[in-house]
């Protein structure tokens, strides 16, 4: 039940109103993002579900297919040891990448965090306790976000990206809305591989060919900072990547070609 107050403005309130309606009419369904690997540089099709979604609420998962960009995003639900050493290859070699945190990254590293921000990589919102988003209600999902958002400005005095990663890669139409509602947009990737389990390393080597096998034009490259194999190949893969061709770019090349074309972004 909605009560109109007086201070309302008339059309704040048809405004609310009718997003309302939109999350509640939406599906709470949970769909787990992950699409097919690509394969011979050529971007997989994410189907027809996850495309229609995506293209429908402005969800990122690839850059444009036919240019040879890639986009470095970092998963960092928390500290492993590996993050100094990435931050090092990164400023070594120009490379751009944004970090989706979480609270406890953001309590436990606060001088990581202001790091990130000073050498001129994003910082994403990875939710303050990494629920499952499909779980909770909306004053909840809002909470998850703002918490985090309000904690980066203070440790940083700087606003978070208004990109979010849902934990897991978990999400639905209805979160899809809800983030779009609260300024965000969704990112997800189209290149990726078991890099979270820091008792399953099997050595850069791995890492090294786990992502130049899946490379392709646009790609947005899901990577967890606890991997050590991701620290120790860094380098040698941006440096393989580039040799073939291909540049690394900020999120923010994508959204400001979206801002600049007025139209939504088709892969």
């Amino acid at each position: 039940m909605f009560v109109l107050r007086k201070t309302l403005p008339f059309f704040l309130f048809l405004a609310f109103f009718f997003s309302s309606i939109g999350a509640a009419s939406s599906s709470n369904a949970p769909l787990s993002w992950g699409i097919p690997s690509a394969k011979n540089e050529q971007p997989a099709d994410p189907g027809e579900t996850f495309r229609n979604l995506t293209e429908k609420y402005g969800a990122l998962y690839t850059g444009s297919s036919k240019k040879k960009q890639l986009f470095l995003t970092f998963d960092c639900g928390y500290e492993n040891g590996n993050l100094p050493k990435i931050l090092d290859t990164l400023k070594e070699k120009k490379a751009p990448a944004i970090f989706f945190v979480t609270g406890q990254f953001v309590k436990e590293n606060p001088d990581l965090l202001k790091r990130i921000i000073k050498e001129g990589h994003l910082i994403g919102n990875h939710t303050w306790r990494h629920p499952n988003l499909c779980m909770v209600n909306a004053a909840r999902f809002e909470e998850e976000l703002q918490k985090l958002a309000d904690s980066v400005k203070e440790v940083t005095g700087m606003p978070v990206s208004k990109y979010m990663r849902p934990p897991e890669g978990v999400f639905s139409e209805q979160t899809l809305v809800h983030a779009n509602q609260l300024g965000y947009t969704h990112v997800f990737w189209s290149l990726a591989y078991r890099d979270w389990n820091v008792n399953g390393q099997q050595g850069a080597a791995h890492a090294f060919d786990a992502v130049m096998q899946r490379i392709h034009p646009g790609a947005i490259l899901l990577l967890h900072s606890i991997s050590h194999d991701n620290a120790e190949a860094l380098g040698k893969i941006i440096d393989a990547c580039r040799e073939k061709g291909y540049m690394f770019e900020s999120l923010d090349a994508i959204t400001f070609e979206q801002k600049n074309q007025n139209t939504p972004f088709v892969p």
